[in-house]
């Protein structure tokens, strides 16, 4: 009878156990959907895939969404959505494309469209009002094109322009990154001269290597140079992207390892925040401003770290903000090349990490900006992710600082 008391304890405990976490598997709530784009193995033409993650509302972890898609070539660069979130579109420099997918509320994609380059696709935007498609392309020249949108297909190109430096026409310009304002009334583009800044090649100009370039979206979707462009930015401007009420603008520079700051004019034209740049860690590869437009968030892809400011609303200027835990909090996987704040909450960080074929993730605290490690960081993804971006499922407000 002892024997069988045990038993019948222990059988009564294991019930106890499996119902809890039946349970607790049931209170997970999926606050967003984590898009990262990857290789499915390590060649140079290994077929693109987009791997879906879902975001789990109490402690950010990821877990699995859906089985990968075909980013529909091969070597995916970058990605961009609608702010509506039901459309994402995925660059591929193997076949010089971009992809259109629908997302629909469960996080499915699905292809729809695509249009094929004359160059190698480096970096995408969409505009806010999800009227346009900015794509900058080329690897020895610089072009941004521009592609109407309808209903979220991308149709016929509205601009095309060659972006070079005034007074040095004929050195190479290579672009790095695109972002438009969040009031859709500019857009603007990160390149560098490797006629003057060529690391372990020679150089044949003395212009300055670092340029960001700025343009007005008129009607039509035409675009005007703004007044003083293209701005001077650094050596290797390497991410950009602005602030939510379209007040400041924010490059990383890659060889110098700074973050420049402008402060946006009423014309859209640009002005340099006077006591920047600001230090960030070694290499900085990506960029983003949360969606509160209170704090910025960095990656150093030779650190292998994420860097946290916070914005000094009257003037934009970055402040660095010293994480509680230490270093170990910031650190990433290897070689982290693109970083996203989840849109649902504003509570958490993934950095795509290139060489840890992984996403690392932190989870925000909203009063001071610091961050530390979500559970089971990092997720493991395909080969070599290049570019993640998140979109929120359901319905949450963001939250505000405590």
């Amino acid at each position: 009878m002892k024997f069988s008391k045990l038993s019948q304890l222990f059988l009564v405990s294991l019930i106890g156990l499996t119902v809890a976490a039946f349970f607790t598997a049931c209170d997970l709530v999926t606050i967003d959907y984590v898009f990262v784009a990857s290789s499915a193995g390590s060649s140079s033409g290994s077929a693109g895939q987009i791997y879906t993650y879902a975001v789990d509302s109490q402690s950010g972890a990821l877990r699995s969404a859906a089985s990968p898609v075909s980013s529909g070539g091969s070597g995916p660069v970058a990605m961009a959505t609608t702010s509506d979130y039901y459309n994402l579109y995925v660059a591929n420099k193997g076949n010089n494309s971009v992809v259109h997918f629908s997302i629909d509320d469960h996080g499915i994609l699905a292809e729809k469209d695509d249009v094929t380059l004359a160059n190698t696709p480096v970096s995408i935007a969409v505009s806010p009002a999800g009227n346009y498609l900015y794509v900058v392309s080329g690897t020895t020249s610089a072009t941004l094109t521009e592609y109407a949108l309808s209903s979220g297909a991308i149709g016929s190109a509205a601009a095309t322009i060659s972006l070079s430096v005034p007074g040095f026409s004929g050195d190479t310009i290579i672009p790095t990154a695109v972002t438009v304002l969040a009031n859709s009334t500019a857009v603007y583009v990160a390149a560098y001269d490797k006629s003057a800044y060529n690391p372990g090649g020679p150089t044949t100009s003395n212009a300055n290597p670092g340029w960001l370039f700025g343009y007005s979206i008129g009607s039509g979707g035409a675009l005007t140079p703004v007044s003083g462009s293209p701005y001077q930015s650094g050596v290797k401007p390497s991410a950009l992207t602005g602030d939510p009420v379209s007040r400041f603008v924010f490059v990383t520079d890659f060889a110098s390892n700074e973050l420049i700051g402008y402060t946006v004019l009423s014309t859209d034209a640009l002005q340099f925040m006077v006591n920047g740049p600001f230090k960030t860690g070694n290499e900085p590869s990506s960029i983003v401003v949360d969606p509160r437009g209170i704090f910025i968030y960095l990656t150093n892809s030779l650190d292998n770290s994420v860097s946290a400011y916070a914005i000094a609303l009257p003037t934009g200027t970055p402040s660095a903000v010293v994480s509680l835990s230490g270093a170990a909090a910031t650190a990433t996987d290897t070689e982290p090349v693109s970083i996203v704040v989840d849109p649902a909450l504003g509570r958490y960080v993934y950095t795509a990490n290139y060489l840890g074929n992984s996403v690392s993730g932190f989870k925000l605290n909203p009063s001071d900006g610091t961050i530390e490690r979500t559970q089971a960081s990092p997720y493991p993804t395909g080969a070599n992710p290049t570019a993640l971006i998140a979109v929120p499922h359901g319905d949450h407000p963001l939250s505000t600082p405590e």
